[in-house]
């Protein structure tokens, strides 16, 4: 904040207002004061008495005067102490309101920059406060935000790139080990049983990697705007879809897989790519992190216009008709 005239700050501000607003209050609180302290106290003096009166009778009206004044004094201070405590609330509560008002006023500025900021997500980096106004904390902090997200959106641009670049990058080495793996299969001589067998696999874990790759590509893409490949997907289908593929894991950890749920179709509209990676990951988590002999239970269904899928695993899977989502 060193660049910041001080004249022109939101903390000076705040001091000169309620440093004018307390002013005015303790002016408003003497002027009340001396209102009621000025009050007319007189009293009615005893009757004119003559200039026959001897000493005593003179002794005895001074007495008397004296005690009228003092009874006078003593109720003016008591009036004075009276009005200056109701004063005193009254000034307290004006300067409650005063400075609440005053407060809510010239904190208007950062409650608009926190909503501004609240709006602002990961699909909106490009917007900006652009607060305009004194060059005061309010701006400094406007503008320090909007270089904050200046820099997220080159961050996650880049990131963007880098996801996209690879997965381009990546394909000519898939492509080139798919080329070798089926070269090596087409050859005239009898291929070994075991390599025939590894041969498979790999081209399995290559496809598995292809659309992963896919994904990647997808989700870069969605940052841009709507997923291209948006269509009606069966999550039914893409549970056996990735029931199938785990089919050699299922058999070596002894799996029993229950499908009956799969009977409807539950269709929903999203990226194909994306989907099909979910529910993939899904029933890999399924397979791979069950228990030896342990149990497999896919559902799927359409409840109150949704699709719902349900993958679940371990010694015993819920038969409840209202399972989870």
């Amino acid at each position: 904040m060193g660049g910041l005239r001080p004249g022109r700050t939101v903390a000076w501000r705040f001091t000169l207002l309620y440093a004018a607003l307390f002013l005015a209050s303790g002016a408003g609180l003497l002027a009340l004061t001396n209102l009621l302290a000025f009050r007319d106290t007189t009293t009615v003096a005893p009757g004119q008495t003559t200039p026959q009166l001897d000493l005593a009778r003179a002794q005895e009206h001074i007495r008397l005067l004296q005690e009228r004044l003092d009874e006078a004094e003593i109720m003016q201070s008591r009036r004075l102490l009276a009005g200056s405590l109701i004063a005193l609330l009254v000034m307290a509560v004006v300067s409650v309101v005063l400075g609440r008002v005053a407060a809510r006023r010239v904190l208007r500025p950062l409650r608009t920059v926190t909503a501004a900021t609240r709006r602002i997500t990961a699909d909106s980096l490009h917007e900006r406060l652009a607060v305009a106004g004194p060059a005061d904390e309010v701006k400094d902090l406007a503008d320090t935000i909007d270089g904050l997200l200046e820099r997220l959106e080159a961050s996650f641009a880049a990131q963007r790139r880098f996801v996209a670049d690879a997965s381009h990058e990546l394909r000519t080495p898939l492509a080139t080990m798919r080329a070798s793996v089926d070269v090596a299969m087409a050859k005239p001589e009898p291929v070994p049983a075991q390599t025939a067998a590894l041969a498979g696999r790999v081209r399995t874990e290559l496809d598995r990697v292809d659309r992963l790759l896919d994904g990647f590509l997808m989700l870069a893409r969605a940052q841009h705007g709507a997923l291209a490949d948006r269509a009606a997907v069966s999550l039914a289908g893409l549970a056996g879809s990735a029931l199938a593929a785990r089919d050699g894991d299922v058999t070596a950890r002894r799996l029993t897989v229950d499908t009956a749920g799969l009977g409807e179709a539950a269709w929903t509209v999203g990226s194909a790519t994306l989907l099909a990676r979910l529910v993939e990951n899904l029933v890999d988590n399924a397979v791979i992190h069950n228990v030896d002999g342990g149990r497999v239970r896919l559902a799927a269904a359409r409840r109150d216009g949704q699709a719902e899928l349900v993958v679940e695993s371990g010694e015993r899977c819920s038969t409840r008709p209202g399972w989870p989502r």
